[in-house]
């Protein structure tokens, strides 16, 4: 089976928790994105920012888009090696229900993986719809 550095993304676009809610929106529209990863200046992942992110937390919270990234991104994170298989990494996606992950290695930020690369590949594309299945269950009430 493939490894997930055969086909993450490796040109990513990235925000520091220092920018604000409008940058992270900006850039999100301008790259066609729906998550930025959030790194340090050694390129250390340190969340991530999603569109959801920034309407939920941020702007219904009525925050303005002066507001920096911190305060509404995530930073409870699950990331995967570049040598990763890409079953290890539908694994993780769909144990945590997470549609992208970041890819780390040696303590930097590398690439991003997200349900549509897996899907792009024949061998993974039966790991992609189990984990898109996973990821799309909803939990049940009590």
């Amino acid at each position: 089976m493939k490894s997930v550095r055969e086909v993450m993304t490796s040109e990513i676009s990235s925000c520091t928790a220092d920018d604000h809610l409008f940058d992270a929106a900006t850039l999100m529209k301008e790259r066609n994105v729906g998550a930025l990863p959030v790194v340090g200046s050694n390129q250390e992942l340190l969340g991530m920012v999603t569109d959801r992110d920034l309407v939920i937390r941020g702007y219904a919270n009525k925050k303005p888009g002066s507001t920096p990234i911190q305060e509404v991104m995530s930073d409870k994170l699950y990331h995967v090696m570049p040598d990763a298989t890409l079953q290890e990494a539908s694994e993780v996606m769909a144990d945590h229900q997470v549609r992208r992950l970041p890819v780390v290695e040696q303590g930097k930020l590398v690439g991003i993986l997200s349900l549509g690369d897996l899907s792009l590949d024949d061998m993974s594309d039966q790991a992609a719809g189990k984990a898109l299945e996973e990821i799309s269950e909803r939990p049940e009430l009590h």
